[in-house]
């Protein structure tokens, strides 16, 4: 499958905007808090920024702080901005965690692991992000983060989904719920490459509880409009 979600997605998730209405022809780009002319020369993106600081209430102890992280914003909307021209399913916006990188998001918000530089450019970052999505919904309900396995849905979630070869987080989230969870990490560690379903391993599953009721409200969220 041609679209898979790197780890770098995890903090634009934190931007999604679900609208799938076909009446919605011309886009209302104020619902994402930018419009593609601010990216047009650097007045209007250092205004857009400081928009941006006085509605989220956003101040910074030094100018050098607050030149990293003008970068920062501008690097992620430069990818809300391409994502948003290629994509008509769904929007990517301009939200208070627009001055983070994804790996301080993660940091900040998640509590994941940081370790990832040898998985991101996979083809199966479908298996990684997904994973490392409930990983982090579990850490912020439970407040313990547990490393559950990449490579059990790369082995073994094939029904949609195509291993090394790309697949879509919505059928992995669907696959966890079904199969009652995922094992550990420690227990189906990740090899870098495509296997065999290990069916057989006698390790009990970590169940996320949770995540179903996720899953359902997923769902919802990216119903067509009426």
């Amino acid at each position: 499958m041609a679209f898979c979600l790197s780890s770098k997605h995890l903090l634009l998730l934190s931007f999604f905007i679900a609208i799938f209405s076909s009446s919605v022809l011309a886009r209302d780009f104020s619902i994402v808090g930018y419009a593609p002319e601010d990216l047009t020369s650097v007045d209007k993106l250092i205004n857009l920024f400081e928009s941006w600081l006085a509605k989220h209430a956003k101040s910074y102890q030094s100018i050098e702080e607050k030149l990293h992280r003008f970068e920062i914003f501008r690097e992620n909307l430069v990818h809300i901005d391409e994502t948003n021209k290629k994509v008509s399913s769904y929007w990517l916006g301009l939200n208070e965690f627009a001055d983070l990188s994804h790996e301080e998001f993660k940091k900040m918000y998640l509590g994941l692991r940081a370790d990832l530089s040898t998985r991101r450019e996979s083809s199966s970052c479908w298996a990684f992000s997904t994973v490392a999505a409930v990983e982090g919904i579990n850490q912020i309900v439970t407040g313990n983060l547990t490393t559950l396995s990449e490579q059990e849905l790369v082995d073994c979630d094939t029904t949609f989904n195509n291993g090394c070869n790309g697949g879509l987080m919505d059928y992995a989230f669907s696959f966890i719920v079904s199969n009652g969870g995922l094992h550990k990490e420690d227990d189906y560690p990740y090899t870098m490459e495509e296997g065999t379903c290990d069916e057989k391993k006698v390790y009990n599953k970590h169940s996320i509880s949770l995540l179903t009721m996720f899953w359902e409200n997923y769902q919802i969220s990216l119903s067509p409009f009426p």
